[in-house]
């Protein structure tokens, strides 16, 4: 039987759920704090994110809850994982909540994959807080 591993990171923004929205699902302001690509907050639209070295990454959208949950399948057929942004409001800001499920610890690039994206995912999330404070 095949392992298969989850990362979760979470981090607490000071930008309502809007803000924080907008910033998951524009394709100009995804391309500034992580991967340039056409995506959209609609069940079954396919998009490719470009991950500079590591090659263009087919997605498709799977599951949109306006301004509280945006997941799709990533890298499909190759890392077939899925991610998942959970948005909720806290004080005055977002508790944004990123699930990436689906590694294949059985499989080489399953393995690396989860060891590289599982300390990458925080500083993702920082870039991202970071373009928040910049256009707010």
């Amino acid at each position: 039987m095949t392992e298969h591993a989850t990362i979760t990171c979470e981090k607490l923004l000071e930008h309502a759920p809007g803000k924080v929205w907008e910033a998951l699902t524009e394709p100009d302001l995804h391309a500034r704090w992580w991967a340039a690509g056409d995506v959209k907050p609609v069940v079954g639209h396919r998009f490719t994110l470009d991950m500079g070295t590591f090659g263009s990454q087919p997605c498709e959208v799977t599951e949109v809850e306006d301004e509280r949950v945006l997941a799709y399948r990533f890298a499909e057929g190759t890392l077939d994982t899925v991610v998942t942004w959970t948005l909720r409001p806290e004080s005055d800001g977002t508790r944004l909540v990123l699930t990436h499920a689906g590694f294949d610890l059985g499989s080489p690039l399953g393995g690396q994959a989860y060891e590289g994206m599982g300390q990458g995912w925080p500083h993702v999330l920082e870039r991202l807080d970071a373009l928040l404070d910049e256009i707010a």
